[in-house]
């Protein structure tokens, strides 16, 4: 997970107590009232080719259902896109020939939307995380592209695996150590030490801050720079739990709520 940036520590051993008492347990996010990046998503298809033009880096790659060799990406080193008919594409993602991410992506009769599913093990142990959703258009690509070109944001996701939607924390003394179904797992102190991240080929390290009262914020890194920051503060009622996240790769934010599980 990834959490937002403040500074001004309290005494130590009042926030631990404080963030044990609060964070402790297994929590699960929601969907329903999830607020995903404003930031769209920008894809051409045109010619046989395929751009992500947001991804970071960008990918092009000949959309000829073939596997193609992609750098600066740590869950996957090859890229195979297929142009299934004139409204649909399917994704294959490889890393040292294994597949690790599947997607299929429909555009709608009138192109405003377009409907997804996927595959993603590239950071899983365990089962891979499945789910479906669907993107709005909210701007056209170039005349004689494929209806994929353009401009999306993501408005809805759903049925997304269990294994994707849960996080145990837990305080000890100063630190705070988290687990994921996935097999992510760290244990940092809360005074903004950098620590390891294991289970994750994208982060490297991460650092934890306790912020106040119920309040924490989790700072990732890959090889040394910010990839994301991330705020979490469980509400009053001590069974909900709000997330801002902060990408920085992409320069989007989104924001999620999150169920304590008894």
């Amino acid at each position: 997970m990834n959490k937002l940036l403040l500074s001004g520590l309290l005494p130590l051993i009042p926030l631990a107590a404080t963030a044990q008492n609060a964070f402790d347990g297994t929590w699960k996010f929601r969907l329903n009232d999830a607020q995903f990046p404003k930031k769209p998503d920008v894809f051409l298809l045109q010619d046989g080719v395929y751009h992500c033009k947001t991804c970071v880096p960008p990918i092009e790659v000949k959309a000829n259902g073939e596997d193609h060799a992609v750098t600066g990406h740590p869950y996957f080193d090859s890229v195979n896109v297929k142009v299934v008919d004139d409204r649909t594409i399917e994704e294959v993602e490889k890393k040292a020939g294994k597949t690790v991410a599947t997607s299929r992506t429909v555009v709608s009769l009138d192109g405003n939307t377009a409907d997804f599913d996927f595959t993603d093990s590239s950071n899983t142990k365990g089962d891979p995380i499945t789910g479906k959703g669907t993107i709005k258009r909210v701007a056209k690509g170039p005349a004689g592209s494929h209806p994929i070109s353009g401009s999306w944001v993501t408005s809805k996701l759903e049925n997304l695996s269990d294994n994707g939607l849960t996080v145990s924390y837990k305080v000890n003394g100063d630190s705070l150590s988290m687990s994921s179904p996935t097999g992510q797992s760290y244990v940092a102190k809360l005074d903004g030490t950098e620590a390891p991240y294991t289970g994750d080929p994208g982060v490297t390290s991460v650092s934890v801050k306790s912020l106040g009262k119920n309040s924490i914020e989790e700072t990732d890194k890959r090889d040394g720079k910010v990839i994301s920051v991330e705020r979490l503060t469980v509400n009053a009622d001590g069974n909900t739990m709000t997330v801002k996240f902060e990408d920085k790769l992409h320069g989007t934010h989104s924001q999620f709520t999150a169920s304590k599980q008894l």
